[in-house]
């Protein structure tokens, strides 16, 4: 008789180790870094005494570095932005931890709230900006780590129909 009811597991299936995955001790997917900015943006505890707020500039600190990743913490006063930038060679997780940040890029403007995410490869161009009334607050993941930051001006992404993008 074939159905459902008949198959039946002879002894403990955790004993076949050959099946099981080892669990990885860094994050090595996008899934995984993802994840690894959503446990620690709920785990206050890790990020929020570090925070500082700086109104000369945008004040930044690393959280954590893994094999070929870091872990960036970022604060933004009202009006502080990053200016149109991409992130050389290196994927990211943007993850706003408190207020709201503006994203801007040659598709569009959208307001990123507490809890948002956002996942990017190399080269993709965007500013970031924060236009609220009230600090805000960010974490970003790069993998590989962040070596470099290129700026660019809207004319360089065709971004001259995104609003608040001033072309020369």
């Amino acid at each position: 008789m074939n159905s459902d009811s008949d198959l039946q597991i002879a002894g403990d299936i955790l004993e076949v180790t050959h099946l099981l995955q080892t669990p990885r001790e860094h994050p090595a997917t996008v899934a995984e870094f993802v994840g690894l900015a959503r446990s620690l943006a709920e785990d206050r505890s890790q990020w929020e005494h570090l925070v500082r707020y700086d109104a000369a500039s945008r004040w930044y600190h690393r959280l954590r570095t893994g094999p070929g990743y870091e872990v960036w913490l970022l604060s933004w006063v009202p009006g502080q932005g990053s200016g149109l930038h991409d992130h050389g060679r290196s994927s990211g997780v943007l993850t706003v931890l408190d207020g709201t940040l503006t994203e801007r890029t040659e598709r569009g403007t959208r307001a990123l709230r507490a809890g948002a995410q956002r996942v990017f490869a190399p080269g993709y161009v965007h500013e970031v900006v924060n236009d609220a009334l009230e600090p805000a607050v960010s974490l970003h993941v790069y993998y590989p780590g962040l070596t470099e930051m290129p700026m660019h001006t809207a004319q360089h992404c065709e971004a001259r129909d995104v609003p608040g993008v001033v072309t020369a």
